[in-house]
């Protein structure tokens, strides 16, 4: 069986695009592979926080991707900072990695753009997310086209390691999630929705309440004409529109299309089919809201599991490079 490891940052509210997109393919993909997934809160403190914000968004995930379908007892689901290890291996990481390459990586290029204060973790960045992988012995990372160039990274780095030091680290390969639904911002449809962007009248939160659905996709961009049509280039409004009723309904929205004469009725139908698709996953999300205790207990398990499988790789990687025993 195949190993697959993803990450995710615990910052900003759980999205349409987050669900359909991503997370509902690690639900099914944890029943065909050894499925690890880490909620990657090092990496979020790459730009300030407030004191206990991490934290809190940290529980919130992890209860919100359990509502979702993830099986704590069929997958491996792990907060990244319970485990000292990724934060040891991402050293031996950044002492393999060139400052040459780490200055190459365009996600630092424009993420320094939209801050004043430039951390010297977000320039390091790539090294730990290598460390994420690496100590896993990960053979696949699912992930969006835009990481696409930090695999790479971690696979050139995996390979000077072993190079240097022996067979220490498994070669992990991308896989570009193409079965997603394609789910675009209700207000600026040529765009991704997502939970960086200011448009929160263009976002669907997991969480909103029905009538904050159903207000936000009436109110979606559609266009000047009346023909519903599955046209991602020339009617990207409607298109989205149609990708998500897909998505929740499981049918191609291609023929969607056809059954609709208007956009009102289009929107109206795809409002509904995301309220029952989010009714289980809300209810689930409110009781383990319920019982935070349970949740860290639930983590706690995560945790010992991956320990099981890092503490290894990185005492490999230590013991291969020849460091001191204690």
């Amino acid at each position: 069986m195949k190993r697959v490891l993803s990450g995710i940052q615990p910052s900003g509210e759980l999205h349409l695009g987050n669900y359909l997109g991503a997370i509902n393919h690690w639900v099914q993909m944890q029943h065909t592979t050894d499925a690890f997934f880490c909620i990657v809160d090092l990496h979020a403190i790459t730009v300030p926080k407030s004191p206990g914000e991490l934290g809190r968004d940290s529980l919130k995930l992890s209860q919100m991707l359990m509502a979702a379908g993830l099986d704590p007892e069929v997958c491996t689901i792990f907060v990244q900072s319970h485990l000292h290890e990724h934060a040891e291996c991402a050293w031996l990481m950044e002492c393999t990695v060139s400052f040459g390459e780490l200055s190459r990586m365009t996600q630092f290029k424009d993420k320094s753009e939209q801050h004043d204060f430039i951390s010297a973790g977000l320039f390091t960045y790539p090294a730990l997310q290598a460390a994420d992988i690496l100590l896993y012995d990960a053979d696949e990372v699912p992930v969006g086209d835009d990481q696409r160039q930090h695999i790479e990274l971690t696979r050139d780095i995996a390979e000077r390691f072993n190079s240097r030091y022996g067979d220490t680290f498994v070669l992990p390969v991308a896989v570009i999630n193409n079965t997603g639904a394609r789910v675009m911002d209700l207000q600026h449809p040529h765009k991704k929705m997502s939970k960086s962007l200011e448009s929160p009248r263009g976002t669907v939160g997991l969480l909103d309440t029905p009538a904050i659905i159903t207000k936000k996709i009436k109110a979606a961009v559609t266009d000047s004409e009346t023909e519903v049509r599955y046209d991602v280039e020339t009617k990207p409004g409607v298109s989205n529109l149609l990708s998500i009723l897909g998505a929740a309904t499981q049918n191609d929205p291609a023929e969607l299309a056809v059954r609709y004469e208007d956009y009102g009725t289009l929107k109206v139908d795809t409002a509904e089919a995301v309220i029952e698709m989010l009714r289980p996953l809300q209810a689930r999300f409110a009781e383990l809201e319920a019982d935070p205790a349970e949740t860290m207990r639930l983590l706690r398990i995560g945790a010992d599991k991956a320990r099981g499988v890092a503490s290894a790789t990185l005492a490999r990687a230590k013991q291969n490079i020849g460091l001191l025993s204690p």
